[in-house]
């Protein structure tokens, strides 16, 4: 049995979703679980038109919605010619669609938006192509059924952002998705979403939908999770940045997820995680390139010391200086305390005996969090940063690769440097602008030249 997890990208039209069905058309034989994601940049609009709506726009919300609304007709009915269940499948999108409208209407006259009520709206998406595309499925001889992804995914009620609650998952895999594997049927579920034990709609965030396959194959032991998307696999570098980036065709987990973390658009950060716990391949394919190699993430990938460079603007990077850090207890708990106060996440750390750095994607809470910390010592915010990390996990055996990366950046300046207490990620804060340029760099040394 394979999860098959379709992106947006994949399922973003038609023709998209006619590839989709040949891929899982010639994998019937591997029992396949099929997830995805809302037609692509569907999501986007449905959290756009919300506080839109919110903040007294109701006309521009009405807008959005009525796009949307023509938009999943036309691909429905491109798709379903013929088919008994055209005309059902439309009345569900219009259904859908004129509810909308009506939250729409209701957001403007109480002038405020909910997390709870942003995720009954972000679900639209996937609950819609998920039912999309398994009648597109059956109408191309696909014996596929649709799975309310409320049903499966059981969350708690941290709206925007859930987690899943995996021993409630091992059973309704059990009670919704095995039964129709068994009768030889193709399950197709949305990712992202979930519902509440009190059936109250939930997402996972951005991404989720990685996550959701994820969660699934976990839950069903699969041989396999494949991530469908519109690249060949993972890749050396973001070729938006690096053209000449290479193809990674096996690659470890613990290399993947820091990809991931660092902004690699192929996966999700947590994809790879419930995937590690259960030893299970991961390999990301291109719907547009369905005879393409792909890349392979498992344990046994070779070890090599750069496996890839990626990069992340945009950072703000806080430090902390304290002569009462010296020889102190309990005094970095009480620092990240704060952070977790604030919901702060932190990315690259480095501390010394009198000091501590970090740094922030998100710097929504930057003036409370400086604030508290102001009780801790001398607190400076350097904005205008980013983060350069050079992936390998052998990128610690001897000091090659590190004095390479170094040497590499020539006159960059660099503010802060940290190696992972696993030696899987050497992580350089520079200037913004200087992030393109030191990728470039990093990726001429260690790819672009002759050992």
């Amino acid at each position: 049995m394979i999860v098959c997890k379709f992106g947006g990208t994949s399922v973003a039209d038609a023709e998209a979703i006619d590839r989709a069905c040949a891929i899982i058309h010639s994998k019937r034989h591997r029992q396949p679980v099929v997830v995805v994601s809302a037609l692509g940049g569907a999501t986007n609009a449905l959290l756009d038109l919300a506080p839109r709506a919110a903040a007294g726009d109701l006309l521009a919300a009405l807008q959005l919605i009525e796009q949307l609304r023509d938009r999943h007709l036309r691909e429905a009915a491109a798709l379903l010619v013929g088919s008994p269940e055209a005309d059902d499948i439309a009345a569900e999108i219009s259904t859908t669609f004129d509810e909308l409208a009506h939250l729409a209407e209701a957001f403007r006259t109480l002038g405020y938006l909910t997390p709870r009520s942003l995720d009954t709206v972000a679900a639209v998406g996937e609950l819609l192509s998920s039912q999309i595309v398994a009648a597109a499925f059956r109408h191309r001889g696909l014996p596929a059924e649709w799975i309310d992804a409320r049903k499966v995914m059981i969350t708690n009620d941290l709206f925007t952002r859930a987690e899943p609650d995996i021993d409630e998952l091992s059973q309704t895999v059990q009670e919704f998705l095995v039964p129709v594997m068994t009768r030889g049927a193709v399950p197709v579920i949305g990712g992202f979403v979930g519902a509440t034990s009190a059936h109250v709609t939930t997402t996972l965030g951005r991404g989720g939908s990685d996550y959701s396959a994820s969660l699934i194959g976990a839950a069903l032991a699969a041989e396999a999770i494949e991530i469908w998307t519109d690249v060949d696999g993972m890749l050396t570098a973001d070729p938006r940045i690096i053209p000449r980036a290479r193809l990674i065709e096996r690659i470890r987990f613990d290399e993947a997820a820091e990809l991931a973390s660092f902004g690699a658009k192929v996966l999700h950060p947590s994809t790879i995680s419930p995937a590690v716990q259960r030893g299970i391949p991961v390999y990301v394919f291109n719907s547009r390139n369905a005879a393409g190699k792909g890349t392979v993430i498992a344990h046994d990938a070779p070890r090599h010391p750069v496996r890839a460079i990626a990069g992340k603007r945009n950072t703000t990077l806080v430090n902390v200086k304290s002569a009462r850090m010296l020889l102190a207890h309990g005094f970095l708990r009480r620092v990240f305390e704060v952070f977790e106060r604030h919901r702060t996440s932190v990315d690259v750390v480095t501390t010394s005996e009198v000091s501590l750095s970090v740094t922030l994607d998100d710097p929504a809470n930057l003036e409370s969090v400086v604030s508290d910390l102001m009780e801790f010592g001398d607190v400076s915010v350097e904005r205008n940063r980013g983060v350069v990390a050079i992936v390998g996990a052998g990128i610690a055996d001897g000091s090659r690769a590190l004095a390479d990366a170094l040497g590499a950046l020539g006159p960059v300046p660099v503010h802060m440097a940290s190696l992972s207490a696993t030696g899987i990620n050497f992580t350089l804060v520079i200037d913004d602008a200087e992030v393109v340029p030191a990728m470039q760099r990093l990726h001429a040394k260690f790819f672009e030249t002759e050992a």
